[in-house]
């Protein structure tokens, strides 16, 4: 016997409101994916380490061009909004303060994964891919790699590159620029 319910998917307001009321506590880490409040693991030191290396290292290297957003929401649409460990956005005179920011104000995201590397890729990419951010970064510390997807079509990611330790990596947004894969994964 298959017995069906329906689910209250939560939009991104009302996702707000309960953080704002403090139904969801500030401690707590969290995101809201497809209309479900889905819990974060809290971060190991070396996923705080990548983190913090990824801000030091764009935060040099962009300068003024961009804006290096750390752990911080990217709103998607109605019933999206992730928390990607690294957002680099296009600059804005308030550093958006007065806006939450959104795909097209991204030049790149990346994600940082240690433990949730089938989430990062099956459940999170599909969706920045559907809501147009141009490009996405995977640390995969587990296996050693940096995954890089872009050059959007049709609501998903033409090219896919898988890059080692030893190799360079450039985001499309600025290809006078240039990082160790190494140096990003610690």
């Amino acid at each position: 016997m298959r017995i069906e319910v329906e689910k209250k998917l939560f939009t991104v307001d009302e996702y707000h409101r309960m953080c704002d009321t403090g139904i969801i506590g500030f401690e707590e880490r969290t995101e809201l994916i497809d209309g479900e409040i889905i819990k974060m693991t809290s971060p190991s030191t070396r996923h705080v380490g990548c983190a913090n290396r990824a801000n030091t290292f764009f935060s040099e290297a962009f300068g003024r061009r961009a804006i290096v957003s750390i752990q911080n929401p990217l709103l998607l649409n109605l019933y999206n909004e992730p928390q990607p460990d690294v957002v680099v956005l296009k600059p804005t005179p308030d550093f958006y303060s007065s806006t939450r920011f959104t795909p097209e104000h991204a030049f790149f995201v990346v994600e940082i994964s240690e433990s949730s590397l089938a989430f990062d890729r099956k459940v999170k990419l599909p969706r920045y891919a559907a809501c147009g951010t141009p490009e996405v970064w995977i640390e995969d510390l587990k296996h050693g790699l940096l995954l890089v997807f872009r050059d959007l079509e049709n609501s998903a990611y033409k090219t896919s590159l898988t890059l080692r330790r030893d190799e360079l990596v450039s985001p499309l947004a600025f290809p006078d620029v240039a990082f160790k894969v190494e140096d990003l994964l610690g």
